[in-house]
């Protein structure tokens, strides 16, 4: 589970993101992410809608592990909102080296666009 700080609140604090945010793009799943203000630290927000697995259990699994991923990685880029959306219910079940790659990958790709527009 992520820290406090690192968690999105209300419903509403996911609007500005998706509204000015950039996208990258993996197999299994995306990352929308936008920049902080510096003072601010990351957070993180993972999204696995019903058409992914009706049964809220493999839904929450899928989330929980996501959040356990980003958690553990050290390619967090500070100062952004992440937004993971989650396509496939392959993701339930994937192998957690393969999953830790596919969050660093997507984690990659954000650093290295959030660092060109700065």
């Amino acid at each position: 589970m992520l820290a406090r700080p690192h968690r999105f609140h209300g419903h509403g604090s996911l609007r500005r993101s998706y509204a000015h945010g950039q996208t990258a793009r993996g197999s299994l799943m995306s990352l929308r992410f936008a920049a902080r203000p510096k003072s601010k630290p990351y957070r993180a927000a993972v999204v696995v809608s019903r058409k992914v697995h009706k049964s809220a259990v493999v839904r929450n699994r899928i989330r929980r592990r996501v959040y356990e991923a980003v958690r553990r990685s050290d390619g967090v880029p500070p100062n952004s909102d992440l937004i993971f959306t989650v396509y496939s219910d392959q993701m339930a079940d994937i192998n957690t080296e393969r999953l830790q790659d596919m969050i660093e990958e997507l984690l990659n790709k954000a650093r290295s666009q959030l660092a060109s527009r700065s």
